[in-house]
């Protein structure tokens, strides 16, 4: 089974940029699309966004569409979210994961791991 590291989370103020990592060992994360998600305090696990096993096509969800940009190495097994132009509600705990498509979203198929946090403040 794929095991997940999640990196490069921390502290900035609104309007700055992070880019978090996303380690895969074990198990075959190339032949997987992947995702991001985040969880802020007191809400559901919500989807940020995916990319195929090819890379060839990447997927957001409407609050980040324009201000995050995912991305892959298959050959190094990572995966990174660049997250420019920060906001607020931002802040949350972000999770990578495989995933496949179903008709009306991207559902995470491995463990979560740790997560990294990332805080904006405004």
């Amino acid at each position: 089974q794929v095991q997940l590291v999640e990196s490069g989370g921390g502290l900035v103020q609104a309007g700055g940029s992070l880019r978090l990592s996303c380690t895969a060992s074990g198990g075959t994360f190339s032949s997987y699309a992947m995702g991001w998600f985040r969880q802020a305090p007191g809400k559901e696990r919500e989807f940020v966004a995916s990319i195929t096993w090819s890379g060839g096509s990447t997927y957001y969800a409407d609050s980040v569409k324009g201000r995050f940009t995912i991305s892959r190495d298959k050959a190094k097994s990572t995966g990174a979210l660049q997250m420019n132009s920060l906001k607020s509600e931002d802040t949350a705990v972000y999770y990578c994961n495989t995933v496949i498509a179903t008709t009306r979203e991207w559902v995470a198929l491995g463990s979560w791991g740790q997560g990294t946090q990332v805080t904006v403040a405004s």
